[in-house]
């Protein structure tokens, strides 16, 4: 009886996706069928009441004028009715005749044509069957006759291409998370561990560990914030709507780094001309502190910094380009994937700050464009639609 209890919900499971019903196939045929019956059935009708009126137009014979019909004398008043009658009856008989055949042909051929119309579909059916996360490069790839069918084929496969790159970018996002968080923890362990198995360990060894195990809890700590604000903005639907500058997100970034810059011994510039959008500003005054975060900490010393803001063709913009390590063409795409870093890019950060610039971006409706600079460095330009009210007229 347990295993009966146990197995009854994947049974129930099963049978309400079972069919219910006869299927499209049989359901388009008898309508097919049915209709082709009805009209039959009309010409039948149509015929009978036809022959009844043309020979009910025939000219009368003087009475008394005997006639024969098949050797039988008819009187001249009833010939019009035994005509009549012989005639309707002959279509009946001859109409009922082709009233089935016309029939059978129909269902026949209906069967016929609508399975070749729903292949299609039974291919999408049976794809979608096989699907699983392991399986998502299946496609139906249907060739013929783009009808609507064909489209709705192509509409899946192209969903399907969106849920594996999907699967694929979770999958490493997964993996990459997990690989950096393992490191602060096994800090952690390893440091407590081998604390607790010194018996001499005194207080300023204690010290030692509890300032290593603060490092390492604010890098998880960093870590785990990214990873919440990366995937908060990508679900994000709609951002906030508020009006604002990104030249004032600038000096806020510049000033939490300014210590940092100052002992690189790197030369700061910049050129802040208004550049007034509509989002959050929570969530622009980030992209301004990674991308400025970026150029300090993956520079070289005695190396430059320059920041932008600015209206150009419609869109405010606000571009960071700093020197630093040579980054190769193919690996600034590469940069913009969580946990990526470049060549020479090796700071303290936790991997997500461009990730994260990129996805305040799309939400933005924007776009972010990056390109190394001659002789090492990278330079990242942040393109967001310009307000309304701040756009210049087209007619001055």
């Amino acid at each position: 009886m347990a295993a009966t209890r146990v197995d009854a919900p994947a049974e129930l499971e099963r049978s309400s996706h079972e069919r219910r019903g006869p299927g499209l196939r049989v359901r388009l045929t008898l309508l097919a069928t049915g209709l082709v019956a009805v009209v039959a059935v009309l010409l039948v009708w149509l015929g009978w009441m036809l022959v009844g009126e043309v020979v009910a137009a025939v000219p009368q014979l003087p009475p008394g004028t005997p006639v024969l019909v098949e050797g039988v004398r008819v009187p001249a008043g009833e010939l019009a009715d035994a005509l009549g009658k012989s005639a309707r009856t002959e279509v009946l008989r001859v109409g009922s005749i082709a009233f089935a055949m016309v029939v059978l042909a129909a269902g026949l051929v209906s069967w016929v044509l609508v399975r070749r119309v729903l292949r299609p579909l039974h291919d999408v059916t049976a794809t979608a069957r096989r699907l699983s996360a392991e399986s998502l490069d299946a496609r139906i790839g249907v060739s013929g006759p783009r009808d609507e069918v064909a489209e709705l084929a192509a509409t899946f496969d192209a969903m399907l291409d969106r849920l594996q790159a999907a699967f694929d970018a979770q999958r490493r996002f997964v993996a990459n998370a997990s690989h950096e968080l393992r490191t602060p923890l096994a800090v952690l362990r390893t440091e407590v561990d081998v604390t607790l198995a010194d018996p001499d360990a005194d207080a300023a060894e204690l010290r030692r560990m509890g300032e290593v195990i603060r490092d390492a809890t604010r890098r998880a700590e960093h870590l785990v914030a990214g990873l919440l604000l990366l995937a908060r903005t990508e679900a994000a639907d709609t951002v906030p709507s508020e009006p604002v500058d990104l030249a004032e997100t600038v000096p806020a970034a510049l000033d939490a780094l300014r210590a940092e810059a100052r002992d690189r011994a790197l030369r700061v510039r910049t050129d802040l001309a208004p550049a007034a959008v509509t989002g959050d500003s929570a969530l622009l005054g980030r992209v301004a502190g990674n991308l400025v975060e970026n150029a300090v900490r993956h520079n070289v010393e005695g190396g430059w910094l320059t920041v932008r803001t600015g209206a150009e063709d419609g869109h405010a913009v606000l571009a960071v380009s700093s020197s630093g390590p040579v980054v190769s063409p193919a690996m600034v795409t590469e940069l913009f994937e969580p946990f990526r870093r470049g060549a020479g890019r090796t700071g303290s950060g936790t991997g997500l700050g461009l990730s994260i610039v990129r996805a305040v971006a799309r939400a933005h409706g924007g776009r972010v464009v990056a390109e190394p600079v001659e002789g090492g460095g990278l330079a990242v330009t942040v393109e967001l639609p310009l307000r309304a009210e701040a756009q210049a007229p087209s007619d001055s």
